[in-house]
Formats: structure tokens, sequence, C-alpha cells
């Protein structure tokens, strides 16, 4: 007689658990940073590293409290969002119809090509000597940095995605009477808004990184200036503090606004694909 062993099969009540556990927003969004908050704050009751070099979490939410209670924060806030959305806007403004001019012309794509390449390799930081010659320590010179930063990969970004219009749509288009702008609005501008979306998103994280930069050389307050202060005098929780407050903003701003856009328009464009497959 054969004796077999059965592993032991989990309730279903933990199953169900689990699901519903995991199908939680706020457990999914602050779930993977509890081990890492859990992690810095033993390193630093433990006093691994000296505490004139790193703080816990207590001492961050402290200083947190401190600088909202005097209204140091709201404004370096308040400062930084203004100048990205000065940059943002000039950006897209910028970027979405040279984009287009350059992908709906092949002769401009083969001019262009090897600058938009060229730029795009060479990192918003290295401008900030001369844009400092330029403008000097104003809000044009951190615009200046935001709007380059954003503007090459957009337009490679729509490039890529004309690129990718299937050119059958196109030709029934056309066969069925559309004219030159009808097709452009109607047919290559939806195909191509993946890729437009996902070049927003890649600008503007760039563009951020590029506000912080620019504030910590160039500016006179912000949270990147902020942080570089914080440094000069020592006071390691406010580089922590800022630190998190970065992650924090563009966490928010692609979580809501940018991952939910590029999504929409991915889904859209694969339905078209699907149905086309389907013919």
């Amino acid at each position: 007689m054969d004796i077999t062993t059965r592993a032991p099969v989990r309730p279903k009540r933990v199953f169900a658990i689990r699901r519903r556990l995991f199908a939680n927003p706020v457990v999914r969004v602050l779930g993977p940073f509890v081990p890492v908050v859990l992690l810095w704050w033993l390193l630093a009751e433990l006093k691994v590293f000296p505490g004139a070099f790193f703080v816990g979490p207590d001492t961050v939410v402290g200083e947190f409290v401190e600088l909202m209670r005097k209204g140091v924060l709201p404004g370096y806030l308040s400062d930084s969002l203004t100048r990205l959305m000065y940059g943002v806007g000039f950006g897209l403004l910028i970027g979405l119809p040279l984009g287009f001019a350059i992908a709906m012309s092949f002769w401009a794509r083969r001019l262009t090509w090897p600058l938009l390449l060229f730029f795009q390799a060479i990192a918003d930081i290295a401008w900030l000597p001369i844009v400092i010659v330029w403008f000097g320590f104003s809000l044009t010179a951190v615009t200046f940095v935001i709007v380059y930063t954003i503007v090459f990969p957009l337009v490679l970004g729509i490039v890529a995605g004309v690129e990718q219009v299937p050119h059958e749509l196109i030709r029934a288009a056309r066969s069925l009477g559309a004219g030159r702008l009808r097709v452009f609005l109607e047919v290559i501008v939806p195909g191509a808004l993946p890729s437009v979306a996902s070049g927003i998103r890649t600008g503007l994280g760039y563009g951020w990184r590029a506000l912080v930069a620019a504030e910590i050389i160039v500016g006179t307050s912000g949270v990147g200036f902020m942080m570089f202060d914080a440094r000069r005098v020592g006071d390691v929780a406010e580089v922590f503090l800022g630190m998190i407050v970065l992650g924090v903003l563009w966490y928010a701003t692609d979580a809501l606004v940018l991952a939910p856009f590029e999504r929409a328009t991915v889904e859209r464009w694969g339905l078209v694909r699907q149905a086309e497959a389907g013919k």
C-alpha cells in the first residue's frame, strides 16, 4: 500500500485576506516604504553612523514640523513649483510643435536628427555655467535649464511615435478622401499619443531633477537651495527632509497625473492595434 503525503493546503481565508490586503491602495503605495523606514530607524537607533551625519525619522519629522510652523518649507515649495510650472509650460509649448514638425518631414528628420542626439547627450547641469553668465542667478536661468531638459526627450518621443503609426491607416484615411490636416489630427496624432505621453513623462522626470540641480547652484530659494544651504550649516535633518519632499512630490505627480495619462493612451492605442489584427 502506497503511502502518499499531501502538502498542507492553506485555507482559502488566508488567500482572501492577502488579496484584499494587496488590493488596498494605501498598502500598495506605503507598503514598500515600511521596511526602508524601519531600517533607517534601526540604523539611527544603533548609532551605526555618527549623529552629525545620520539622523533618524523622528528627527526629520521634528524638522518638518518646525519648518512648516515657521513657514519656511511652504515658501520654498511654492518657489520650486512655480519654477517647474514655468519650465514645463515653455517646454511643452516648444517641444510639442517642434516634435511634430520634425516628425512630419523626412528631410527635417534627416537634417535635425544628429543635432537632437548631440544636445540630448549634453547634461542639463553642463549648461549652468554659461546660463549663469547669460541670465545671472534668476528665474530665467532655472527655466532655461528645465526647458532644455524637457524638450529633447519630448521631441525624440514624438518622432519615434509618428514613425510607429501604421502606414495602412494613413493610406486608408487618404483613400476615403481625408486631407492632410484631417489625417494628421485623426490618425497621426492619436497614433503617436502613447509615445508623446512617454516623452512627457520622461521629460518631466528629467526636468524635476534639473530643477533641483539648478536651485542648488543658481537658486536663492526652493527645495534644492534649502538642501544646499542646510549642508553648508551642517543640518543633516533638513537635507534628509528635502530629499523626502522631492521624492514624495514626484511620486504623487507621476502616480496621479503622468502614469494614468500614459496608461490611458497606451491602452487606447492597444485597442486600435487589436482591432486591426482581428480584421
